[in-house]
This record gives structure tokens, C-alpha cells and sequence, in this order.
């Protein structure tokens, strides 16, 4: 594939007047620096022209030091392992991207409700991370607000799209839920029994991650990055270590990013081994349920077995891994792996042959591939409709690119091709964890493993096999930090400030990405499909309300 010079695409299209800064980062990155009345023409040379994705958009308060807001644009080449970050520096408002690039929509109404910066020519003004209760004016994410200031809370009305016509009616669900999942508030437009329009209001556990970050030492906020979401604990804090290793210009112990390649399919495993039994709770097949579970049980007593910590809590850590977990545990772990090999097999036979489950979930909740570029739907949900999304080959890091195993994309977007996807990706991470496996039976690599590239604020530990101690960012930088997580591709944006610290923490999970493409796969289905449709992506509220 021809590799496409983006430094020299950007200063072709671009006069030396309207981008000022353009550069190759240490840390491979492309970045520019552009004025903001360009960022359209920007927007349509990478997405357009050259099939970037919009991996992430932001806003940092930056008056202080410049007098203005920056809003950074991330673009990402997934075909070439490219990231493109484009930074323009405004005041009060911003040209909206969105009805060029419709990811950027969500984005664009966050800076708003939480900078009060307003993107101009955007087709939906509504409010998105606030409710009718915040008031107007009080900006959190601005460097000026306190977070410890308790606003005067308001009353309005929310506003949602209304559908009319003959025979059209409204069926608004939650917040609260039955059982034990977090709360999120659907409204539902239906015409007899079809869904013709769904609107998914989040941020009901909103926990300010963001704001609380600010002026916090990097060790501190590794905490707060574990504690994002329980279900991507490894995933979270994988994205903030490697952002914050790159600030430090180190690359940790080769056997540290084994280490973490093990854990990191752990945790999908146990995930998508839950997916997979609540799919099949939905559609009362219990048999199958029971099985999944019974798989999931054995990865949470492996990862007890390995680690101790079944939610894989301080497991990682900047630098490396706690400790060496896995040595001397290769064969506990094979046997683990084998009997859960065996057992996905088996059901999994079962289950492709049984008409109940595939009455239920084939042809239903479909998302075209159209509606998933569009909207950048990750992980297995954009798998599913053809897209190549994976971070692990996408944007190889630790060293997935040094192990064999296949990207599973599948085309029909459907409920039962998410779940042979995520069923798939289970027997290619116990392939990664086995062949990760051989190469950390290597004591050699244990004894000979070294650190690159440690700066005035690094050393290496006398245990140097897993960990480079980091002691000290250097200030006023930043990196960007992607991981594939059980749910998709995972961005983790990270800025120190003049003393070293956490200026800005910026977190997209995957779930941010897919509950607009949820939204959209859900129509033109009945209402008591809901459940399955949604369990198929499974989201995190906690992850998307940050």
C-alpha cells in the first residue's frame, strides 16, 4: 500500500499563511497548527479525500497561555497507522465540521455545554452533556470554574425529536431500570410496532473525571483511569500509560508488553464471554446462557489465578506492570485456555444450528456499513458491518504486530454477526495469550529485556524485566494513547502542565462512538427487540459519561 506523506500533504494544500506549524512528532504523530476558517477544507483532505476516521475531538483552555481555546481535531489512517492532529486556537466559537463529517457532531455539542465555546453551523443546538437542571453560563471544563463550587441548579425542559403522523405515539424508557444497570433515558418514536426513531439521553452518572484530573500528578490520575468503566480497567489505564510513556520518551520492558497483551485479552474475554450469555438471555435461551457464563466464570479464575485481581485492578502501571505476574504460571495458563477452547467450541456449534437463536438475532438490528463509517462505529459493533476498525492492527502497539492472529470482519450487521464476532475474536485472544505465553517462558527475555529512549525524569528499575519507574513528566506536552478494549478502539489524550502535571485528561471510550450507532440500528425494528439490539453492542454508561 502506498504510504501517503501527510506532513507534505498538509503544506501542499495549505499556504505557509493559513497552517503555521507542521511537524513529525517524536512520537510519530503529525501535528499542525491551523487557522480555524480552514479546518472544513482540513477536515475533507483527510476524511474524504484520503479515508481518515475522526478518532477524537476536544477543547482545552488554553486563555492563559494564549489568550484562547484550543479545539484539537484527531484524524486517524487505520490502513497506514497514521495519527494527524490538527490544533486551531479560537475565542468564542468554532466552524462546525459535523455535516461533513457526522462523527464529529457529538463532539462539537460536548465543547459547547462544556467550554461554551460554540461550533457555528451546527444543525443541532440542543444541550448534550447537561441536563435541564445546569445552569446557563457555568462552563466546568473552563480553568476558571471550581470544582468545588455547588451550582444553583435549575428546572427546564428537555427537548427530543418529535415524530408525527398517523398512527405515531411515544415510549419513553428509564432513566431508572429494572435490575442493576446504570441509568440512561430512551425515548422511543414508533409507528404500530416499528421504531422509526430513538434518542438516548446519557450523562446521568456524569462524575466529572475530566475536571478532577486537572493539577494532578500522573500517578494519581493512573487511579482515576483504572475506575472509568469496571468492565475496561485494563483497557482505560493501558491508553493513560501510554500516553504518559510517550510524554516520557520511554518504551517499557519487552516482557512488560507481553505482560499487558495477556491481560488485555483477558479482559476481552471475560467481556465478551458476558455479551455473549446476555444475548442469550434475551432470547430465553438459557442452555447457551449457562455456558457462557460457565466460560466467563473460568476467566475470572484465571485472572485470579494470575494476578489475583479478577477486575485486573493494579495490574498495569505506568512504565510496565506491577510486578512479573506470569512467571512461572505459562502451564496454569495453558490449562485455563485449553478447557475454555474446548467449551466456545462446542457451544458455539450448538448455537450457530439452533433455530430459536438465529430466528431471533439474524436480520435484526441491522447497521449498514454507510451508518458505521459514518458514524465511526468501533469494535465488534463496526466489525460487523465491514468496517476494519481494529486498534491492535490498526495502530500496533506493545507487540500485537509480532503475534499471529486475524482482524474478524463480517458484513451483514446484524445481531448474530456481532455475536460471531465477538464469539471469533474469543478463539483469536486465547491465540495471542498462548503465543505471548511461549515468548515470556523466556527467562533470557526476563534477564536481557531493556528500556530506550529514559529521559532526566526515568530510571530503570532494579526489576527492570517489567517496569521503567517514571518519576517525572516533562512539562508542557502531550500524547495520545489508543487500545483496542473489548468494546472497540479506546483514545486516551493527555497534556501536562509547566510543572509536569495533568493539565488535561481527555478520555474517549468506544462506547461514545456507539450509542449513536445503537441509535440507529434499532429502527425499523419492534420495541421488544430493544434489548437484544442493545445488549449485541453492550455499552457503558460509565464509560460514556464521564
Amino acid at each position: 500500500m502506498a504510504l501517503v506523506d501527510y506532513k507534505l500533504l498538509i503544506s501542499e494544500a495549505f499556504s505557509e499563511a493559513q497552517v503555521k506549524v507542521i511537524e513529525k512528532r517524536a512520537d510519530g504523530v503529525i501535528y499542525a497548527e491551523a487557522d480555524p476558517e480552514f479546518i472544513r477544507k482540513a477536515a475533507k483532505l483527510f476524511v474524504h479525500d484520503n479515508g481518515c476516521i475522526l478518532l477524537t475531538l476536544f477543547a482545552c483552555d488554553e486563555r492563559k497561555e494564549a489568550g484562547k481555546f484550543g479545539i484539537y481535531y484527531a484524524f486517524g489512517d487505520r490502513k497506514r497507522g497514521e495519527v494527524i492532529v490538527i490544533k486551531t486556537a479560537v475565542e468564542t466559537e468554532f466552524l462546525s465540521i459535523s455535516r461533513d463529517v457526522p462523527a464529529a457532531s457529538l463532539y462539537e455539542r460536548e465543547i459547547k455545554d462544556m467550554f461554551g465555546v460554540v461550533p457555528q453551523g451546527h444543525p443541532d443546538g440542543r444541550r448534550f452533556v447537561f441536563h435541564g437542571n445546569w445552569p446557563g453560563g457555568s462552563f466546568p471544563l473552563r480553568k476558571d470554574f471550581d470544582r468545588k463550587h455547588k451550582p444553583e441548579f435549575m428546572k427546564r425542559p428537555l427537548y427530543f425529536q418529535k415524530v408525527q403522523g398517523s398512527g405515531t405515539y411515544e415510549i419513553p424508557v428509564g432513566p431508572v431500570h429494572a435490575g442493576i444497570i446504570e441509568p440512561g433515558h430512551f425515548r422511543f418514536s414508533v409507528a404500530g410496532e416499528p421504531i422509526i426513531n430513538l434518542e438516548a439521553q446519557l450523562y446521568f452518572v456524569h462524575k466529572g473525571i475530566e475536571k478532577l484530573s486537572e493539577g494532578m500528578t500522573f500517578e494519581k490520575v493512573f487511579y482515576i483511569s483504572e475506575r472509568i468503566s469496571g468492565d475496561e480497567t485494563f483497557s482505560n489505564s493501558l491508553a493513560y500509560c501510554q500516553a504518559v510513556e510517550k510524554i516520557a520518551g520511554v518504551k517499557v520492558p519487552k516482557r512488560a508488553a507481553f505482560t499487558r497483551m495477556v491481560f488485555a485479552e483477558l479482559e476481552r474475554l471475560i467481556c465478551h464471554f458476558g455479551d455473549l450469555s446476555g444475548i442469550c438471555t434475551d432470547v430465553a435461551y438459557g442452555f447457551a446462557w449457562s455456558h457462557f457464563n460457565l466460560l466467563r466464570i473460568w476467566s475470572y479464575q484465571l485472572a485470579d489465578e494470575l494476578c489475583g485481581v479478577r477486575f485486573l485492578r493494579s495490574v498495569n502501571a505506568v512504565g510496565g506492570v506491577r510486578k512479573d505476574f506470569l512467571r512461572g504460571k505459562n502451564s496454569i495458563m495453558n490449562e485455563y485456555l485449553d478447557k475454555i477452547e474446548a467449551e466456545l467450541k462446542d457451544i458455539m456449534h450448538i448455537c450457530r444450528r439452533n433455530n430459536l437463536l438465529r430466528d431471533r438475532t439474524e436480520h435484526t438490528g441491522i447497521l449498514e456499513n454507510k451508518a458505521a463509517v459514518d458514524l465511526n462505529a468501533v469494535g465488534p459493533g463496526g466489525r460487523a458491518s465491514g468496517v476494519r476498525c481494529d486498534a491492535r492492527k490498526a495502530f500496533a502497539y506493545e507487540e500485537y504486530d509480532s503475534v499471529a492472529w486475524d482482524e474478524i470482519v463480517l458484513k451483514d450487521g446484524d445481531v448474530a454477526s456481532r455475536m460471531e464476532v465477538k464469539a471469533r475474536e474469543c478463539f483469536e485472544s486465547i491465540k495471542i495469550m498462548r503465543q505471548a505465553g511461549v515468548v515470556l517462558l523466556n527467562d533470557e527475555l526476563g534477564r536481557t529485556g531493556q528500556a530506550s529512549g529514559l529521559n532526566d525524569g526515568c530510571k530503570e528499575e532494579s526489576n527492570n524485566a517489567v517496569r521503567i519507574e517514571i518519576t517525572q513528566l516533562p512539562p508542557d506536552t502531550w500524547a495520545l494513547g489508543i487500545t483496542e478494549s473489548s468494546r472497540g478502539e479506546n483514545v486516551h489524550f493527555v497534556m501536562t502542565d509547566s510543572e509536569g502535571n495533568i493539565s488535561r485528561y481527555k478520555v474517549r471510550t468506544p462506547s461514545y462512538c456507539n450509542w449513536p450507532a445503537l441509535c440507529i440500528a434499532v429502527n425499523g425494528n419492534i420495541v421488544p427487540d430493544f434489548p437484544l439490539i442493545n445488549k449485541s453492542f453492550n455499552l457503558s454508561y460509565a464509560g460514556n459519561d464521564l
